[in-house]
């Protein structure tokens, strides 16, 4: 560690212009990756490779599930009825502007159209008698809704019924307070459009002729997770709003922090000018390391390296944790720059020479600390985190990196031109400890040399409550907590899912891998289509589930019209020739039939919607299965549906070799769910327990006293609990970005410790008691723990301002993270050194202590 420093101090002293031209030079090559970052998009990044989610891959990949993509349109009514005649009038209406817009021209052909719904059986029923919709009343619209709904078949009456409100809907009146419409785009049809870009574009134009229809007191809104996510531009503005409003608010602060009194030839202009110089410098060096860890990131991504994936929502906390380390790393190395320029009566170079070696010594230090602990997450199941971890340290390395090259560099270019001059005003400088914010926190150095047992009992007790905090948190996960509150769309999604179970066009898949083609397989996907009849959530149409599968697609060909079956559908040929291939009435086939043969008459027969449901390896043999079944679960009722379904499908698993699993978007965002609910606390000790093997590792090397590591650490450990039942508290849960604040805690927690711990050395080396070097400690590495923390708290609390709801949580548990980090530093870790020192007095080891601390300091000295 002293050798980096050492290195890269004197790289900077011999040629600090080599060092800005490197610098940016570097800075523009990582640039120009910055176009080809990719954002990950849905459950992606988010899932553990867990089966349900490698089986949604499978699913993907192998079966052409890709043709239908439904649009869900809701209708409510102020008067709380939408079985009325305006209600109707508006319902032909959206027809019409569906069929005219760009969907128009995608609608799936065939049975039922591209666009079915509530209002279909008054819609046939008015067709057959021959009204003018202009003049119908509620009562005639309600006539002609039990007129056509009766005139239709059992098995179609149900599946529209499931088209309104199932709260509140009496057909007896008839009346209900919701209803939909379901608008099918087969997305196949629209050509040179594998990112569904167009598909998106279509249905907007769709949301814009709807909004353009005068629907005379009724709510007419469309709802689709590509209509959900289409404000993409708005997103992106709020996040740059709120972080240039933080990056002002910190510039600020910083500057005040920064601001050197007038005294001597420094006067209050050449003040004003200093500090926002150091303020630009250290904002600088801070968007200089998020575009190397960007860039990086890019090269680490998928195109390149594929150590990581595609960028998801929660590597933008990153910067985040950027900003409080930059700022931190800034103040530290400027306070101390200037210290030894006012106090010890250096010239310039020699001074950030100084200041680069003595605060780089605990910079490399905290920068490795924290690296190894986030790295850790490597082994988290969910590989959004653990490409958060990776990015992570690469970022804190390129702070480092940067702030002690390039901010020695501009300072000995500048400084020593004023130097040249005679014109430096270096009697200023010396005097930061005078300043009110360092005076403040040099008296809390009081609390550690009078109450330290007290201090660290208090300590102890908060860390119990927030441990007891952490055992009530709950863990909550929805794509649509990326959506701002007041998003017109999340109103509409929870109309779905109050009225609606979560709306209509769900699909659940069953992936069915392993030795497929056998009649032990086919015969218990029969029982499971059987099984599905009762389950709860899952959709039936007649006397069987809504299921596609092998088998229902094979029962679709061999029905004849005049049975209930399908004109569309039905193949005589096939029909006639399938007793040959060994298929019962009931579609069981005998023990030993050759199902492969069954499977390839019918792939030939249907090839589309076979195609979908069946899937070969290279060899021609049946690999996989694809069971796509109609559902009502949405995100409320997924852990159940996926439950209900593998026990429906408990014969198919029951045969060897073979898997069965259910899987839909909801049913991986539960696996997200219980990921965290396994990894949090594992994921946090392994990070605190590395951290503090590395501390512990670099005390004994250095000075063979391996327990400074654990008191350097402990801390930290208390602020991961604070943050806990702080989030406790104040009704927060525990999701992958407060998850990750988690890792924030620790990234600043950590640095924060060393910082004192580090600066303790040194000043016990210089002064005769404990309570003199604390007092000197808190003065000056306190102070500027303490503007650091200021400065971080203060810019980003600005986004409890924001409207989307994980903001507004990372602005609380920021500053408790941070505001916890500073406590523990300032009020902790003091008494603990404190004690450390004295329990060593009392067993007569005193002189060894300051011997260590006096080779510590010297070897920084030494070195510098």
């Amino acid at each position: 560690m002293k050798a980096l420093v050492n290195t890269l101090a004197s790289i900077v002293r011999r040629s600090p212009w080599g060092v800005l031209i490197g610098a940016f030079a570097v800075t523009a090559v990582l640039m120009g990756f910055l176009p080809q970052a990719e954002q990950s998009s849905g459950n992606e990044g988010f899932s553990p490779d867990s089966p349900e989610f490698l089986a949604g891959q499978i699913i993907g990949d192998r079966f052409d599930t890709s043709a239908v993509a439904p649009v869900q349109v809701v209708f409510t009514s102020d008067r709380g009825d939408v079985l009325t005649a305006d209600s109707f009038r508006s319902y032909l209406a959206v027809q019409q502007a569906v069929l005219t817009s760009e969907v128009g021209q995608y609608l799936v052909e065939g049975q039922g159209g591209g666009i079915q719904g509530f209002f279909d059986p008054a819609a046939l029923a008015l067709q057959q008698q021959g009204l003018d919709p202009a003049g119908l009343s509620d009562a005639d619209v309600k006539a002609l809704y039990q007129a056509g709904l009766e005139s239709l078949p059992p098995e179609v009456q149900g599946q529209l019924t499931l088209a309104l409100s199932s709260k509140s809907t009496d057909l007896a009146v008839p009346n209900s307070t919701a209803g939909l419409m379901i608008v099918l785009i087969d997305s196949s049809r629209i050509p040179d459009d594998p990112d569904q870009v167009k598909l998106q574009a279509a249905q907007v134009d769709m949301q814009s002729k709807i909004a353009a229809i005068d629907t005379a007191g009724v709510d007419v809104k469309p709802f689709s997770f590509a209509l959900l996510f289409s404000n993409q531009d708005e997103f992106a503005a709020e996040i740059g709003r709120l972080f240039g409003t933080a990056f002002l608010i910190i510039m600020l602060i910083l500057g005040f922090v920064f601001w050197i009194n007038p005294a001597g030839r420094m006067t209050r202009g050449r003040a004003l000018r200093r500090s926002v110089a150091d303020v630009g410098l250290a904002m600088l060096v801070i968007v200089l390391s998020i575009l190397w860890m960007n860039g990086f990131g890019v090269l680490l991504g998928p195109k390149y390296l594929g150590v990581i994936g595609n960028f998801s929502e929660i590597l933008q906390i990153i910067p985040i944790l950027l900003i409080g380390l930059g700022v931190d790393y800034a103040i530290h190395l400027t306070s101390r720059y200037r210290e030894e320029l006012g106090e010890d009566d250096m010239d310039v170079v020699a001074a950030a020479s100084r200041a680069t070696k003595t605060v780089g010594i605990a910079l490399v230090l905290a920068t490795v600390t924290t690296g190894v602990g986030f790295l850790t997450n490597w082994f988290n199941p969910i590989t959004a985190i653990k490409d958060f971890g990776v990015l992570a340290t690469v970022g804190i390395g390129s702070a480092f990196v940067l702030m002690l090259t390039v901010v020695p560099s501009v300072r000995i270019i500048l400084d020593r031109r004023a130097e040249g001059r005679g014109d430096l005003a270096v009697e200023a400088m010396g005097k930061s400890s005078e300043r009110l914010l360092p005076k403040l926190m040099g008296q809390t150095s009081k609390l550690a040399e009078k109450i330290p047992v007290v201090m660290v009992i208090l300590s102890l007790a908060l860390g119990g409550l927030g441990a007891y905090g952490l055992t009530r948190l709950s863990t909550e996960f929805s794509f649509t907590d990326f959506l701002p509150e007041d998003s017109p769309l999340l109103s509409t999604f929870d109309v779905l899912v109050d009225e609606f179970g979560g709306g209509l066009g769900e699909t659940t898949n069953v992936l069915i891998e392993g030795e497929v083609a056998s009649s032990e397989v086919h015969n218990a996907m029969v029982q499971a289509w059987d099984n599905m009849s009762d389950t709860n959530m899952v959709l039936s149409f007649g006397p069987r589930a809504a299921a596609q599968s092998a088998v229902s697609v094979i029962a679709q060909l061999i029905t004849p019209p005049d049975q209930g079956g399908s004109p569309e559908f039905f193949d005589p040929e096939f029909a006639a020739a399938v007793g040959g291939l060994g298929l019962n009435p009931d579609l069981t086939v005998a023990p030993g039939t050759n199902v492969t043969a069954l499977y390839d008459a019918a792939l030939a027969a249907d090839p589309e919607n076979m195609g979908r449901v069946v899937a070969k390896d290279e060899g021609g043999n049946y690999e996989y299965l694809n069971v796509a079944i109609s559902t009502q679960a949405g995100e409320s009722g997924a852990r159940e549906i996926g439950d209900s379904l593998a026990e429906d499908f408990a014969p198919v698993s029951g045969v060897a070799g073979v898997a069965a699993t259910p899987t839909n978007e909801n049913i991986i965002s539960f696996g997200v769910v219980d990921a965290l609910q396994d990894s949090q606390s594992q994921s946090i000790a392994i990070s605190l327990v590395a951290a503090m093997l590395l501390l512990v590792v670099n005390f004994w090397y250095a000075v063979r006293r391996p327990f400074l590591g654990v008191i350097t650490i402990f801390p930290v450990v208390l602020v991961v609990l604070w943050v806990f039942g702080m989030m406790a508290l104040t009704g927060i849960s525990f999701n992958p970005v407060t998850a990750m604040i988690a890792a924030i805690a620790i990234g600043i927690g950590v640095p924060y410790t060393i910082h004192i711990t580090h600066r303790y050395e040194e000043d016990r080396e210089r002064f005769a008691s404990e309570n003199e070097a604390m007092r000197s400690t808190m003065t000056h590495t306190g102070g500027a723990l303490a503007g650091s923390a200021f400065t971080t708290v203060a810019g980003f609390g600005i986004l409890v301002t924001s409207s989307l709801k994980p903001f507004q949580q990372l602005g609380l548990v920021t500053a408790y993270a941070i505001g916890g980090a500073l406590i523990a530093a300032v009020f902790v870790l003091p008494s603990l050194l404190i004690l450390w020192d004295r329990w060593h007095r009392t067993r007569g080891t005193e002189g060894d202590v300051a011997n260590v601390l006096h080779e510590m300091a010297e070897s920084v000295h030494s070195n510098a």
